[in-house]
């Protein structure tokens, strides 16, 4: 798939205010700090598409791309951050689980998880909400520059053991790199064979 357009469409913190639109939706999240605006931004080669920051937490709103004027790309807010406080990270909660559980749009959940790290706690509970749920679901792991292959390999596996703990099919399971632009053409090959199915 090539990216001709991707254009900012609307942010919110409600599902009911998103476009109104029978396209499919694509959405992204996971754990802040994952790297998730860079994926975007590399993903549709678009630079500033979504708003990088080093400070965790900068997505706050629900934000919708249009891309190639036929599906949407949505940024979520990432989940987990302590520093927002109980009543905020209750908010973010909210926004999170009613867009993700009441978007009918929604054709896919891109769960981002940071590869320098073993199986994390809030994203193992967030991966076996999603399942139980029924909410179809894709891992992408991030920032796979960072690591030597063979210890990229060991940890994605160590994740794949974990998972198989408790599930019977794993899902599909990505590695990208936003510094190398690894695994953007099989992110927008599996979006676009999808898509072909709609």
């Amino acid at each position: 798939m090539i990216i001709k357009t991707a254009e900012f469409v609307i942010s919110n913190t409600d599902v009911k205010k998103c476009p109104d639109s029978a396209l499919p939706e694509y959405a992204f999240i996971g754990r802040s700090n994952v790297g998730k605006s860079s994926l975007i931004n590399m993903i549709t080669a678009h630079k500033g598409l979504a708003m990088t920051s080093q400070k965790p937490g900068k997505t706050q709103l629900i934000n919708h791309f249009l891309i190639n004027k036929s599906w949407h790309l949505v940024d979520l807010p990432g989940y987990g951050y302590a520093r927002l406080g109980q009543s905020n990270r209750e908010k973010f909660k909210t926004i999170i689980e009613s867009y993700i559980l009441d978007r009918e749009q929604l054709t896919c959940l891109f769960v981002l998880l940071d590869c320098r790290h073993k199986p994390q706690k809030i994203d193992l509970e967030f991966i076996e909400w999603a399942g139980e749920h029924g909410v179809p679901f894709a891992l992408v792991f991030t920032k796979a520059d960072k690591l030597s292959r063979g210890r990229l390999s060991a940890n994605v596996e160590a994740y794949k053991q974990k998972l198989r703990e408790s599930w019977e099919e794993l899902p599909p399971i990505f590695v990208t790199s936003s510094e190398k632009k690894e695994g953007r053409d099989e992110l927008l090959a599996y979006i676009d064979e999808i898509n072909q199915t709609l």
